[in-house]
């Protein structure tokens, strides 16, 4: 993927944390919380497709919530150039037929989020929802039918069309392409790239399939039960994981032989966030666990495991 030309950060997370409560006394007082985010640090870079992957119920959607300031977090800071301004960020769903309004015609979908913030004359919206129309590869002509008329891709161009109404410099992509065909995903992600080169976009992409996350992020994010647990560059990460979870999801990605569309395979199920592990929360999991991973686990050099190192040689060796 292209990078912008400048390498500044635009979002930047330090020790993020979000806490849910779930359950009550009879004082209406929560019994206990939910942990979803457990002190995330995460930087992203102008022009830069950042990866997010992870097992169901890791925190990618929490994560991207306080990214677009849907969610306040518990604790720590968001800060950033991007951060400040609520048009600078914008979303792409998995789901474009949930995601758009099916009672508003399509030209009124894309100008939306500008409506909403901007004071616009009807001309000037329809206008502006026929150049980005032009944009993701839609025809005028088909601006004043409902979203319920277009299929999966088209709808999914009028998502990215919307979110690029109010000239954003961040999107975050949701799983974009896993409700759509094959072929019409390779022509989704072609836009998307055409569209990052052309505007110096910067992506946030979360994502399920490896060959995606190949294809289009130079970094890639690895959450685990709340955490980060290991980010670098996509190439490197990918065909050499450090951390023994990274390892677990990469070793069960189905190889072409058996038919596989690169999706994680999740057999087994995250701990309960109710109740943190004291130690390495992938401790239970791992089978490289000694007694020295039973202590909180930190971040260094891109990976939180204290065996990082001793492992990533053992694997050259």
């Amino acid at each position: 993927m292209s990078a912008g030309k400048t390498r500044d950060t635009v979002l930047e997370l330090s020790d993020i944390s979000v806490r849910f409560p779930s359950g009550s006394d009879w004082l209406g007082r929560p019994t206990s919380h939910v942990h979803a985010l457990n002190g995330v640090d995460l930087d992203v870079q102008r022009g830069e497709t950042l990866g997010i992957v992870g097992e169901s119920g890791c925190g990618k959607s929490t994560l991207a919530q306080v990214l677009l300031g849907l969610l306040q977090p518990s604790e720590g800071l968001v800060s950033g150039a991007a951060a400040s301004d609520e048009s600078a960020l914008q979303i792409v769903f998995q789901d474009p037929q949930s995601s758009l309004n099916s009672r508003m015609r399509v030209w009124r979908v894309i100008t939306e989020p500008v409506f909403a913030r901007q004071r616009k004359s009807t001309m000037e919206l329809r206008r502006l929802a026929v150049e980005l129309a032009a944009k993701v590869g839609l025809r005028e002509e088909t601006l004043d039918r409902y979203p319920h008329e277009f299929s999966g891709g088209q709808r999914q161009r009028i998502a990215i069309a919307r979110a690029l109404s109010s000239d954003p410099d961040v999107i975050v992509l949701d799983e974009p392409t896993s409700a759509l065909d094959i072929s019409v995903q390779a022509q989704i992600l072609n836009l998307l790239d055409e569209l990052q080169r052309e505007r110096s976009l910067t992506y946030i992409f979360i994502s399920h399939d490896i060959s995606v996350i190949s294809h289009m992020c130079r970094r890639v994010a690895v959450m685990y039960l709340g955490q980060i647990v290991e980010i670098g560059d996509a190439a490197s990460l990918l065909a050499h994981p450090r951390h023994p979870y990274t390892q677990l999801l990469l070793g069960s990605v189905p190889t072409l032989e058996e038919d596989g569309l690169g999706e994680f395979i999740e057999e087994t199920e995250l701990p309960s966030n109710r109740r943190l592990p004291s130690g390495c929360f992938f401790f239970d999991r791992c089978s490289f666990a000694t007694e020295a991973c039973r202590q909180p686990q930190q971040l260094i050099d891109g990976v939180r495991c204290c065996r990082a190192e001793e492992l990533a040689l053992t694997a050259a060796g």
